[in-house]
């Protein structure tokens, strides 16, 4: 005999979670079950930077940023470029996450606990024009304790919906197949898992000891995206972006793996905009590895030289913190799956940040005394200074001559001239000395240093790359790294996910990257950045307490 509660979520990361805690709260039974252990609790939420877009915020108003709803509904549709009859419901969702983002997201997360580091963070510049791509202000907040600062407040509701017998977790419970009675999906079933304490990360055991099934009135899906799996990601490439990469490293564990939205859309779910996705061009291969071709992306500040595989600088405005699927389409349109970043000390010092809690431990561990040292420290962050010395992507040289012959080397090619590198260094560098230029990244230095957020922490003083003092010198080989999943399965504001006659399935939801992040894309093309994990609050909030209701 089947199990029943009155709702079950899939999947035990943020969304789910998210989603879980407001079934509870609305005083209905949920059970959670998820095919990863206990310790893997809040899925990719946890290793994330904890970024988190917020629109007219005390933060920013307080570091003298203007922004508005309005000014973020251009950002977010001149970056998102919907184009598609199946956008209909994606910018639906649009609107309503900005508005989220502009109202009573931060007051909601704050009632929780959540608090926000106070120096609000610039991605995704653009560089088009104002209806282009692009923030045209800082919105990236991110989270007092990073990716498991956001987590916590959830984790800590459902623990407690736990004592109170309203919730349950089923780990190591893989699910297999959606049960589904006279069209309404109404449960789910599948194979226990062996236990496996192994760290959180790590790929986990597959042996199956036993079966379940569970019956419920519906059932949310919260599975992720396929990021670890590459073989997906390079069946859904989509051809603007040019041929897959050769070599690709992973910025999310191997069980992201796509599994789950597979066996929904057997269901008959409608999963759209499946060739969308958002992969890093400035992955470095992690030196000290927990899943497999584990890689961390760089948050790279304005001021690094950015050359393809050939030696020659990007184009303008396809500068550091610009345009991440821009920097993609250029780097595979050379027939090359890698780029360059040379810099100096000075740079790196100032502006490499590494995305992940694990590599950020003073904001993770909320520590003011350690995070004040990122901008009095001699050197760069801990973190940044080991992959220096120890990540297989970096080279340090004092002379400009002995760091091109070591690019060389690295790539096993001789693609990189000296001259060439030479020639393009020392003409930026030519630029420096003037408050007005022509160069259009050093106007995009001058333009960052003009927020007080980024002359504080962010952006180097110019100066110039070949100047000893300001150096030695540094070359990083950046690499795609894959990351998330930009399309999903078809949904209305509730959550309900439709079904491929476009009518929609009775007791099925989708949340997070399964849903495209709510409605089978939000995002559209592209992603303004601290969207992912304000998608999967939104979204799973919102399937919570449709599905709460609903269940009656």
């Amino acid at each position: 005999m089947a199990e029943e509660t009155d709702v079950i979520v899939v999947g035990a990361g943020l969304s789910g979670l998210v989603a879980a805690t407001e079934i509870a709260d609305a005083g209905k039974r949920v059970i959670v079950v998820d095919q990863e252990g206990e310790q893997s609790i809040g899925g990719q939420a946890f290793w994330s930077f904890g970024g988190l877009f917020l629109v007219d915020s005390p933060e920013q108003r307080r570091l003298g940023i203007k922004d508005s709803f309005d000014l973020a509904m251009q950002d977010w549709l001149g970056t998102a470029g919907f184009d598609r009859d199946e956008d209909f419901w994606p910018r639906k969702w649009a609107e309503a996450y900005v508005a989220f983002a502009a109202g009573e997201k931060r007051g909601w997360l704050r009632a929780m606990g959540h608090r926000i580091f106070p120096v609000v963070g610039w991605a995704e510049r653009g560089g088009y024009d104002a209806m282009g791509h692009g923030n045209s202000v800082p919105r990236f907040h991110v989270t007092w304790g990073t990716g498991p600062g956001i987590v916590e407040p959830f984790e800590r509701r459902a623990r407690e919906a736990m004592t109170s017998g309203r919730l349950v977790f089923k780990f190591r419970h893989r699910v297999d197949a959606l049960s589904i009675t006279n069209g309404t999906v109404n449960g789910v079933s599948g194979a226990i898992l062996a236990p496996d304490n192994v760290e959180r990360g790590k790929s986990s055991s597959r042996n199956v000891v036993g079966e379940f099934a569970l019956k419920a009135q519906a059932v949310i899906v919260a599975s992720g995206g396929i990021g670890g799996n590459h073989e997906l990601v390079r069946q859904n490439w989509p051809k603007r972006l040019g041929e897959p990469p050769k070599f690709m490293i992973s910025g999310v564990p191997e069980h992201v793996d796509g599994r789950m939205i597979g066996i929904t859309e057997k269901t008959g779910a409608r999963l759209i905009n499946r060739d969308r996705m958002w992969h890093y061009v400035e992955g470095i291969q992690n030196w000290s590895p927990i899943w497999p071709r584990h890689g961390i992306r760089i948050l790279p500040g304005p001021s690094s030289m950015w050359f393809d595989a050939t030696g020659t600088r990007l184009p303008p405005p396809l500068f550091p913190g610009s345009d991440t699927l821009g920097q993609l389409q250029y780097i595979m349109s050379t027939g090359y799956d890698y780029s360059w970043f040379v810099l100096t000390q000075s740079i790196i010092k100032k502006e490499f940040a590494l995305s992940g809690s694990e590599q950020n431990p003073d904001l993770t561990g909320k520590s003011w005394r350690m995070t004040i040292k990122r901008a009095t420290n001699k050197g760069a962050p801990a973190p940044v200074e080991a992959f220096k010395s120890h990540g297989v992507d970096f080279i340090v040289r004092d002379k400009i001559e002995d760091l091109v012959a070591e690019m060389n080397k690295l790539a096993g090619n001789d693609l990189l001239k000296l001259e060439h590198i030479r020639m393009q260094i020392e003409a930026r560098d030519r630029e420096i000395a003037n408050p007005y230029v022509k160069d259009a990244q050093v106007m995009n230095i001058h333009n960052a240093r003009r927020y007080i957020g980024d002359k504080l922490i962010r952006t180097a003083s110019p100066h110039r790359i070949l100047d000893p003092a300001q150096g030695p010198l540094i070359a990083v080989k950046l690499n795609i790294l894959t990351r998330k999943t930009l399309g999903g399965f078809e949904t209305d504001l509730d959550s309900r996910v439709f079904g491929a006659e476009g009518s929609v399935i009775p007791g099925l939801y989708a949340v997070g990257e399964a849903a495209g992040f709510g409605g089978g894309g939000v995002h559209g093309y592209r992603s303004l950045e601290g969207t992912f994990l304000g998608g999967c609050l939104f979204s799973g909030r919102n399937a919570g307490r449709a599905a709460a209701k609903a269940v009656g």
